[in-house]
């Protein structure tokens, strides 16, 4: 894949006035001016320091009730959230054993972090593009400190556990005195599918991670949310891994935009994602084969660069933006996308959007 047509390609989309992913000001000095807006609605009107007080306590408070957890902790990253919290759980159960998925974004994007900096030893929960069950937690004997379950399993396609599959789980955690933690860094774009509010989804887990810069369109950080003891020993190691930022306002602001107005339509960016996926021609297979989420693969036979000039030349003309990069495949002759629906979708029709989406990807003549 010829990296300059891909920053072509994305440089045409950000210029495009239609787009199927969520809608984003094009520049630092819009955004800027945005936050000031949110500030004055919201009623923000003093700084955070070190992760304290002003929009930052607001933004703990408002997560907090949420997810129905009774204490929360704003962190700059989720990798320190989740090492932080697996760290806690480590030291309590006097192990360092945790069992996660193989494609955990902690095991596929983090270069051994937890294993180097907190000392943890990672077991296999599930292996590829399965969604985790109490059946795959029988089948690591031994004392665990923790299990980690993605919702959703990005590099699985967003790929989701049914909620009863969920609770069986956590029940099977809290049996043998297991702490579970969700890296719920999509929860959000996760409860159209799992059918139960937030807080019921995250009062199966001991722990829970949320992100607020991927479908929120925050600018970045994260807060994690439990038990009042667990979260004063995390926000120790918060302190201790560099996390307490002097300022961390402008972040709190644009994460509590997106609670406000990306939030209510993540349902609706996922039944237009399935509307879609369904209407695409029999060439062009997804994964999960419904989606589960706003978020998932899709696959066509073709060459990556041919199908992404396709892409680039339908949105110099038409100023329509239809997802991608493609890329290679393990397979010869064999390209994907991950497409992310976002609002931008939802003034557009699925069914039309897929027609043209087959054309450009697998063109008939």
């Amino acid at each position: 894949m010829a990296d300059d047509l891909v920053l072509r390609l994305n440089k045409a989309y950000a210029s495009c006035p239609k787009t199927i992913t969520w809608l984003r000001p094009a520049h630092p000095a819009a955004v800027f001016a945005e936050l000031s807006a949110a500030c004055a609605e919201f009623g923000i009107d003093e700084w955070d320091t070190y992760a304290e007080h002003g929009a930052i306590e607001r933004l703990e408070q408002e997560v907090k009730a949420l997810l129905g957890k009774p204490a929360a902790a704003y962190f700059p990253s989720g990798i320190m959230a989740q090492q932080a919290a697996l760290r806690v759980h480590s030291e309590r159960a006097g192990s360092v054993r945790v069992a996660l998925p193989d494609l955990s974004h902690l095991l596929v994007h983090e270069e051994d972090g937890p294993r180097i900096v907190q000392h943890l030893r990672m077991e296999h929960l599930t292996q590829g593009a399965q969604a985790p069950t109490a059946a795959h937690l029988e089948a690591i004997p031994g004392l665990l400190a923790a299990v980690l379950v993605e919702l959703p399993l990005r590099d699985a396609g967003c790929l989701l556990p049914t909620f009863d599959e969920l609770a069986e789980l956590s029940a099977r955690c809290h049996e043998r005195g297991v702490a579970l933690h969700i890296d719920g860094a999509r929860i959000w774009e996760s409860v159209d599918y799992l059918g139960r509010g937030l807080a019921e989804i995250a009062a199966l887990a001991d722990t829970v991670y949320v992100s607020f810069y991927k479908g929120l369109g925050g600018l970045a950080g994260s807060v994690l949310l439990g038990a009042e003891d667990v979260l004063a020993e995390a926000r120790l190691w918060r302190r201790r891994m560099g996390g307490t930022i002097y300022r961390n306002t402008a972040e709190a602001v644009s994460a509590l935009a997106g609670l406000r107005r990306r939030l209510p339509l993540m349902a609706a960016c996922a039944r237009w994602a399935r509307s879609f996926a369904a209407a695409l021609p029999a060439g062009i297979t997804v994964s999960p084969s419904v989606p589960h989420t706003n978020q998932f693969f899709v696959f066509a036979p073709g060459d990556p660069d041919l199908i992404n000039s396709r892409l680039l030349a339908h949105a110099e003309a038409n100023g329509v933006a239809l997802g991608g990069p493609w890329r290679s495949t393990a397979e010869p002759g064999r390209a994907t996308a991950e497409l992310n629906i976002g609002d931008g979708a939802l003034a557009l029709d699925p069914g039309e959007i897929a027609g043209i989406v087959g054309e450009l990807v697998t063109p008939s003549g």
